[in-house]
């Protein structure tokens, strides 16, 4: 069992929990959290005994393998090298890092260390998310593909009535392309690889982040449109169009439903039953490489690239971050 340990105290922590404890393969043993009595607060619905508010104390403990990192952002990087160089494998939310020159840092001190660095983007090991993959080549040539997530922020109203909610804040790296943005361009690159070419703009806010933006990438005879946006719903699928027919995924980040729809007009649902808990699959695969030591090098490259993407996106549509400097 991997001796597991959490940074954090959201509802992304405890459905991370929920699904690494269905995997059997960890036993929660720590919680850390700025505040004490928080950590306490949040380990008790566990019966975890070991909390902590120092991250140098968590880093120290020779009870923990590994540690799932949920904090904002702009923590994201600096937490995962810390726990890594005090040997413990680290399992990070994304985005990885703030930028592409953090996330180069982060993968090059998980392997000074020997230990393993995993990003938690869910969306490749879902079952639906794979059977999207392994129907491309019965398109055909693929010629267009439009990826959307466009979510009203549920804290959009608190920055509407003045409020500085960490989800609108540049301080901790966040806006719209580095959060539900991600999976739009993970996605992609999962699917297709690097882009040749970068179309990027995007609406600002007055805190310096992006509500909402659109993004064309070029690869060879086609590209990608995507969509984000944490200031609008959207209702409409994502699609892939090849020469020989087009797939439909509803919500792409957690492969809801995948229909083909064939150039003759013939509809198949390749929908198949998942796990309730997507994150159940991510947590799955962080505990196979821990097991023999072994970083994946596909995700490590798809970490990488998804990285300095957002970052040229950011670059082009004027979004900085003080992690930048």
């Amino acid at each position: 069992m991997i001796k597991l340990a959490v940074i954090g105290t959201s509802w992304i922590t405890e459905r991370f929990i929920a699904g690494a404890i269905a995997s059997g393969k960890y036993e929660l043993k720590a919680v850390y959290s700025r505040s004490l009595e928080q950590a306490k607060a949040f380990a008790e619905k566990f019966a975890v005994e070991l909390t902590f508010d120092h991250l140098d104390k968590l880093a120290e403990c020779s009870e923990i393998d590994a540690v799932y990192i949920a904090s904002p952002n702009s923590y994201h990087a600096p937490q995962s090298i810390q726990m890594m160089k005090q040997g413990k494998h680290v399992i990070c939310e994304k985005p990885m890092a703030s930028n592409y020159a953090l996330a180069q840092q982060a993968y090059q001190t998980a392997e000074e260390n020997n230990v393993v660095l995993f990003e938690a983007f869910m969306s490749p090991y879902l079952p639906n998310f794979q059977i999207i993959k392994a129907q491309l080549p019965s398109l055909g040539t693929i010629r267009k593909a439009h990826i959307t997530y466009c979510q009203y922020s549920s804290r959009y109203p608190k920055y509407l009535n003045g409020e500085n909610p960490n989800t609108f804040n540049p301080d901790f790296s966040n806006g719209s392309i580095m959060d539900i943005g991600f999976y739009c361009i993970g996605s992609m690159i999962e699917l297709f690889g690097e882009p040749t070419s970068i179309q990027a703009q995007a609406h600002l806010l007055e805190s310096g982040v992006d509500g909402n933006g659109s993004i064309i990438c070029g690869y060879d005879g086609f590209d990608v449109v995507v969509m984000h946006s944490k200031t609008s719903d959207s209702y409409v699928p994502s699609e892939i169009q090849g020469e020989n027919g087009a797939i439909l995924a509803d919500m792409i980040s957690i492969g809801e439903k995948v229909i083909k729809i064939n150039r003759g007009g013939e509809t198949e649902n390749l929908t198949v039953e998942q796990n309730s808990n997507p994150m159940f699959y991510e947590a799955l695969k962080f505990a196979e490489q821990v097991e023999v030591n072994q970083i994946d090098k596909h995700a490590v490259e798809r970490s990488l690239l998804i990285s300095k993407v957002t970052t040229e996106i950011r670059k082009q549509t004027g979004v900085v971050f003080p992690a930048d400097s």
